[in-house]
């Protein structure tokens, strides 16, 4: 991972969407930097950019104007397969519902991101069992989503997210579906990951107690970074 100051760039982001005849405008002008190994949270009411935001950043959308560079790497001026191969190696991805093949073990969905690397099954096996004995699941391998409470099956989500070994994990409500037992253990899970591994974490939450994990937080409102804190 680069070790420089300031890791993820947005500068002058602009994001619109055709709704109907309607131009929407989502972000407006947007800037902000996240440094290597930092846990930042965004919050901000509803429609506020958010998660239009966090998928700029993940590399799954582009700005309409504006440049976003993620570990020196002008990201939104990539080509879609380009992208593509960019964020299979660099960005882990955290959902609110998990997002799990439900016909698939643990193991098996863990396991899926990797198929897309020039990994053989004994490298792939190694990485899929070392990301869910961080999360602490080792023993729930060939347990289906169905058979998992929902902190399992986000661990899983967690262990998915993190198998390829990448630079970046964001992670979208990552609580939201969660009981706050739960949801604490989770939020323990990304913390940890951020001490020990180094890991940049960027969440988007409207979670108080989510947000104050984080090392700092980042406000949007109306598509602009409002104020951001410590």
């Amino acid at each position: 991972m680069t070790t420089d100051v300031s890791w993820v760039h947005a500068r002058d982001v602009h994001k619109s969407f055709k709704r109907g005849s309607e131009i929407v405008d989502v972000l407006n002008g947007l800037n902000l930097d996240v440094h290597s190994g930092e846990f930042v949270g965004l919050m901000g009411p509803s429609g506020s950019g958010k998660t239009t935001l966090l998928n700029l950043i993940a590399g799954l959308d582009r700005p309409t104007q504006g440049e976003v560079s993620v570990g020196g790497q002008i990201i939104s001026k990539m080509s879609e397969s380009q992208l593509a191969t960019w964020r299979t190696r660099n960005i882990g991805f955290v959902f609110q519902f998990y997002n799990l093949l439900p016909v698939l073990t643990a193991y098996r969905n863990v396991e899926l991101p990797l198929l897309l690397l020039p990994l053989n099954a004994k490298q792939r096996e190694q990485q899929v069992r070392t990301a869910l004995d961080i999360v602490g699941l080792s023993d729930r391998l060939h347990h289906r989503p169905g058979q998992l409470s929902g902190g399992q099956q986000q661990r899983v989500g967690i262990a998915r997210a993190i198998v390829t070994d990448p630079a970046l994990i964001v992670a979208d409500e990552p609580t939201g579906a969660l009981d706050s037992k739960s949801a604490d253990e989770i939020l323990n899970l990304l913390g940890e990951l951020k001490r020990t591994l180094k890991k940049t974490v960027i969440m988007v939450t409207h979670d108080p107690r989510a947000a104050e994990r984080a090392d700092r937080l980042v406000h949007l409102d109306k598509g602009l970074v409002t104020h951001a804190q410590a």
